[in-house]
């Protein structure tokens, strides 16, 4: 059988990286009597893939793993075991069976995700937000309207030039956060930092006058109902579900 697992990140904990969290759930999954599958070998691990590795800094509310089991346990057990073994900024939200199908694994399904987006007083603390100037939402539209948004992108081995308007499936201002639906997994990935960085540099503000805050809401993947090349194809909820509901409480 297997699992897929929803849980959030926040507070002190956003400054710990991925590899930290993997350790950490390895931890958990002892501490909490979870009947985790191991691999075979002179060196078993834990069979487990995150779906969508987290940046640090960035705070979340659907972050995603899958785990094999070697016997079922029930979805409503599980998260209780976990969260009593839990510390302060790592919370598990819900624990579902999936499919054994690996092309259904979270790490491959992964295609978009979500982010609110507030602006800080100071570089220091997220806690306390600044009003979203008013005339931002009008510069968003025009910054969508152009025809290419194009930045400099970051790889392993160098930098180049990247069209990301195909990956901005959504972009709205409020009047406190800005809220970003992007693409998101193997295929195309966009960072919501990049596509603030690019909105800031046409409105011509200074990044480092503007320090900003950037939570995830959650991550999704491809409704196999919905035909890729429809209108509804990137639409969150239509086109495009959270990872979560592709799963079924265990009972």
């Amino acid at each position: 059988m297997k699992a897929r697992i929803k849980f959030r990140k926040y507070g002190v904990m956003k400054f710990i990286g991925h590899l930290d969290v993997m350790r950490y759930f390895q931890k958990v999954m002892r501490r909490g009597e979870i009947p985790i599958a191991f691999t075979g070998g002179y060196s078993p691990h834990m069979i487990m893939s995150f779906a969508q590795p987290l940046g640090v800094g960035v705070t979340s509310d659907g972050e995603y793993f899958d785990i094999e089991l070697t016997e079922s346990i029930t979805s409503k057990r599980a998260v209780t075991q976990m969260n009593k073994v839990m510390a302060e900024g790592i919370e598990v939200v819900s624990f579902v069976e999936i499919p054994e199908d690996k092309k259904q694994s979270g790490m491959t399904i992964t295609a978009a995700a979500d982010y609110r987006v507030t602006l800080s007083e100071s570089a220091k603390s997220a806690e306390t937000i600044r009003r979203i100037p008013s005339l931002w939402k009008e510069k968003a539209a025009n910054f969508l309207s152009q025809e290419k948004i194009t930045v400099v992108k970051a790889t392993k081995r160098s930098e180049k030039e990247v069209d990301i308007k195909p990956m901005i499936y959504d972009m709205q201002v409020g009047e406190k956060e800005i809220y970003l639906f992007l693409a998101a997994g193997s295929e195309n990935n966009l960072k919501p930092d990049l596509v603030m960085s690019a909105f800031l540099d046409f409105m011509g503000k200074d990044k480092d006058k503007n320090p900003m805050h950037f939570h995830r809401m959650d991550v999704y993947a491809k409704n196999p109902k919905v035909p890729a090349d429809s209108k509804e194809a990137h639409v969150r909820g239509k086109g495009l579900v959270t990872l979560e509901s592709l799963g079924r409480e265990i009972i």
